[in-house]
């Protein structure tokens, strides 16, 4: 009899204990309802499947088709703490998901975990070389990279009437605001008075760690800038042609005229040809960037600044002294250059703070 009651309350007991796991497994299909719900408005990425990460809930996103997907999560009633990043979890050996706190998806999180950004991919610190196309204006290209028509006529020396023509090429700046040469006695303190901007914004903007991080030749943004109706005087070098000898040999021809930063290029159509300094100075900068490809740039006693581009490959290093008609690199196709390819070998060449002597 005392068996037979026994049997009887464990078997309610395992009953309740259905029950209460029915009523759990109703709340999960409720729950994951809405995660699909939220998946399918958010245009969500496929997923692999739920995971439980040390008894905590999190819902894994795992990107797999760009069209649908299903958003999926374990429920667990412990209290978790809202992360402000997602966390990166290893699948496999080859696939990575991000995971959060199902308390935790905020929409700065779920864009992080889905791929998308408010900020428009596009957005970048680097300037554009852009070559002017078929029915382009001031106007419409202000409109494409989002800045004033301010921005393109002041990076150009341009007025408000004047037209762009096909195979033109301009620069473009990231952001609304001027560009500024940095020339012998500049200061940072005194660019921003000019240019009627925050100091902080541009040392922010350029990645500078001081207001001492400016150096002669660069080439600055000045985010909101205005550009000056005149900057002030004596303080850039015009030069005569004898004080540079040609960068190339005479075989190489200019193949157009002078276009941003005051440069031309120098080709013969073949690759490989060495670079000379066109004057002594000390090599301030040997590097590489996806528009010049590998570059140096080398600072005359003078304070003018000469840039030699889309080298093959450089012979000296950023701080070594430099003669005049000493083989700095050789003439290549690296970074951005048209067209590309080997057909695209020339010599980028620009003087700053002063005139370029082999323009046509």
């Amino acid at each position: 009899m005392q068996l037979a009651k026994k049997e009887i309350a464990d078997s309610r007991l395992v009953g309740k204990q259905i029950q209460h796991k029915a009523k759990r497994n109703r709340w999960s299909v409720a729950l994951g309802a809405v995660f699909l719900l939220l998946g399918i408005g958010f245009g969500v990425q496929k997923v692999s499947g739920p995971i439980e990460i040390n008894g905590d809930i999190f819902l894994a996103v795992y990107p797999v088709s760009a069209s649908n997907g299903i958003l999926s999560a374990h429920i667990h009633t412990r209290e978790v703490s809202v992360a402000e990043t997602p966390e990166l979890i290893l699948l496999g050996d080859t696939s990575l998901v991000a995971a959060v706190p199902t308390m935790a998806v905020t929409p700065k999180i779920l864009g992080a975990m889905l791929g998308e950004s408010s900020i428009d991919s596009r957005k970048t610190k680097e300037v554009i070389h852009y070559v002017v196309q078929e029915g382009d204006t001031v106007q419409s290209l202000a409109d494409t990279f989002e800045i004033s028509v301010d921005t393109i006529l002041w990076a150009h020396d341009l007025s408000s009437l004047a037209k762009v023509q096909v195979n033109d090429e301009l620069v473009i700046l990231p952001v609304s605001g001027a560009l500024h040469l940095v020339r012998p006695g500049d200061t940072l303190s005194e660019i921003a008075l000019w240019y009627k901007a925050d100091i902080n914004e541009i040392l922010d903007f350029n990645d500078l760690e001081s207001a001492q991080g400016i150096f002669v030749g660069d080439m600055t943004i000045i985010p909101g800038g205005k550009k000056p109706q005149a900057l002030p005087n004596g303080r850039l070098t015009r030069l005569a042609n004898s004080y540079f000898i040609r960068p190339v040999a005479s075989s190489y021809k200019n193949t157009q005229g002078v276009h941003p930063f005051n440069a031309i290029d120098l080709s013969n159509r073949s690759c490989g040809g060495p670079v000379y300094a066109t004057a002594g100075g000390t090599a301030q900068l040997v590097g590489y960037n996806s528009g010049y490809g590998n570059y140096v740039r080398i600072l005359h006693p003078n304070g003018v600044v000469t840039l030699y581009a889309h080298l093959s490959g450089s012979t000296i290093s950023t701080g070594a002294k430099v003669s005049q008609g000493q083989t700095i690199g050789y003439i290549g196709h690296t970074g951005r250059t048209i067209p590309a390819g080997p057909a695209g070998c020339h010599l980028h060449f620009e003087v700053r703070g002063a005139t370029n002597p082999f323009v046509l």
